[in-house]
């Protein structure tokens, strides 16, 4: 059997090999992004949103092949935190922005912690798809917040919260009606998790939702508490409202 047929583990060295990419592409996004200029801050995020949107829609279109209600509807939230990194990145609205740093560095970032990934080995099309939307998604939200130094606030954190919630419980009732288990939410993954520790199901989401709750609140009260920590950007763009 060949390495590329092999099975994706967890903490085996194709893991730490994504880590470590995802470490090394960090530390450049926040070094580029606090010495460049207006323009070439515009531009690198256009070229990073539509390369992100291209990679999106690229896995989406393959997961069509053929359509199943099980992993064709993109209804994770993945999907959705994906489809924000990549307009925040190319727009840099304070809306877009507070889904993808919220999203990206509390959901995402458990991806990368205990991946849910049940496919071959590097480089298999799944596990480059898998670690692609992941890392793209916390690498926007590093990129934006202490790159290009946007910020969130209580306004950000209620705004996401509220749009979690309407997503949560569309897709619960999908999964009710299509028998599927979009985002978690009607079962556990199959494979080992975060989610084993937070008690069975129904408990887990109430006890995930809390525990999120309280992280996004910390995460939000060191940029308000200290409000000389915000950069403004220039353009107008990151000044849209939510």
């Amino acid at each position: 059997m060949s390495y590329a047929q092999q099975q994706f583990t967890a903490y085996g060295p194709s893991y730490w090999g994504a880590i470590a990419v995802f470490a090394i592409g960090s530390v450049v996004l926040v070094w580029v992004g606090r010495r460049q200029t207006e323009a070439q801050a515009r531009l690198l995020g256009r070229v990073l949103g539509a390369l992100t949107g291209a990679i999106y829609v690229t896995i989406l279109i393959y997961s069509l092949i053929p359509p199943s209600l099980s992993w064709s509807v993109p209804l994770r939230l993945t999907d959705l935190a994906t489809a924000a990194a990549a307009y925040a990145l190319w727009s840099q609205r304070q809306w877009a922005y507070a889904l993808t740093y919220y999203w990206g560095l509390v959901l995402s970032v458990q991806a990368l912690i205990s991946p849910v990934l049940k496919s071959p080995d590097f480089p298999h099309y799944e596990f480059l798809a898998f670690w692609a939307i992941h890392l793209l998604v916390v690498w926007a939200a590093i990129y934006l917040t202490w790159g290009r130094g946007m910020r969130p606030d209580w306004r950000s954190y209620r705004f996401v919260a509220v749009v979690t919630a309407v997503w949560a419980v569309v897709t619960f009732v999908f999964n009710r009606i299509a028998d599927t288990n979009y985002g978690f939410l009607n079962g556990k993954p199959v494979t080992a998790s975060l989610l084993d520790v937070l008690g069975p199901w129904p408990v887990y989401i109430f006890t995930a939702a809390a525990l999120i709750l309280i992280v996004w609140a910390l995460m939000t009260w060191p940029w308000v508490r200290n409000p000389e920590s915000k950069r403004t950007l220039r353009h107008s763009p990151a000044d849209g409202g939510q």
